[in-house]
């Protein structure tokens, strides 16, 4: 494995290992009674980060990599199912290791935020909607970048320019992007009323309801200037370059990540899949900015972290 991922692989075990040590509530539920797991709780979530930046999508392919080149790291590997399994049930610590990384990084205390949603598709044939058990969950949307619709659902995500996440929800398609941006901003008391916060998003945000709320909390939105408007709204002239930052984070996602090969059939399994993806470019901008490392804080992508002579499938 690269040297850069290994280094980051030691320094993410350590640090969720001491969280959950000092926090034992954030661990996944299991009986009081029985057979503790060999693989323990931080390993298996350092392990489901380098699947993330190592791009693998099937979970089986990488169980096997693991198998042949990371047993120096990982003494024990479960088996595919096993997996998968802890992995959905550790959902929720994954939630927290993402909030803890995130405000230890520099880049958490930067006031300009960026906004927006992505869709993260759950079928595409007719008969896989219909047979899918995401249905109730999942529904039809549209995608303006892309000029198409899709049926699944679609994470909301407010970033750094860095790309740090700062908050994300997974909702249905067909959820308001305005309603979902103020519901992350008041779940989080530390993200209410931060003074002299800026708030970049495209039109899809506009409304006077929603920027009042924004400016109630200290908060300014900057987005396009529509036609019907008479005076040129200010600081416009930022966006392009800005929305460039957010277009390119959510690539990151999609691309790098493989955030749309999830692979997720059950609601469980997606929002599981999401985090993982989500918890890995966390993690890469938390040991880029924490350390010496150059370059960008997105930095650490697939195709970077494979030996030449290490196959990765």
């Amino acid at each position: 494995m690269n040297p850069d991922l290994d280094t980051l692989a030691t320094r993410l075990y350590v640090t969720i290992d001491d969280l959950l040590l000092e926090h034992p509530q954030w661990a996944p539920e299991r009986p009081s009674v029985g057979i503790a797991p060999k693989l323990t709780d931080a390993e298996l979530i350092t392990l489901a980060v380098i699947q993330a930046l190592l791009g693998f999508t099937s979970e089986a392919r990488f169980i096997r990599h693991a198998n042949a080149h990371l047993r120096s790291l990982f003494p024990y590997l479960p088996n595919r199912p096993g997996y998968n399994k802890r992995l959905r049930h550790a959902a929720a610590t994954m939630q927290h290791i993402i909030a803890t990384l995130a405000r230890d990084c520099p880049s958490w205390h930067d006031d300009l935020w960026l906004v927006d949603s992505t869709p993260v598709e759950c079928g595409r044939s007719r008969e896989t909607v219909k047979r899918s058990d995401m249905a109730g969950y999942a529904s039809y949307g549209y995608c303006a970048s892309h000029s198409r619709f899709f049926w699944g659902l679609r994470l909301h995500l407010i970033a750094t320019p860095s790309g740090l996440p700062i908050a994300y929800a997974l909702t249905s398609a067909k959820v308001d992007e305005r309603d979902t941006a103020l519901a992350m901003l008041h779940l989080d008391p530390a993200l209410d009323g931060r003074a002299g916060q800026v708030l970049m998003a495209d039109k899809g945000y506009r409304s006077a309801a929603f920027e009042t709320e924004l400016n109630e909390h200290g908060i300014t939105l900057i987005r396009p200037t529509i036609k019907s408007e008479k005076a040129r709204r200010p600081l416009t002239r930022f966006l392009k370059p800005f929305r460039q930052i957010i277009e390119s984070v959510n690539q990151t996602l999609k691309a790098q990540l493989d955030l749309e090969r999830h692979g997720g059939r059950k609601p469980a399994g997606v929002c599981a899949r999401v985090l993982q993806r989500l918890l890995a470019l966390t993690a890469a901008i938390w040991h880029n900015e924490t350390t010496s490392a150059t370059g960008p804080a997105r930095s650490l992508l697939a195709s970077d972290h494979c030996h030449p002579l290490e196959p990765i499938i």
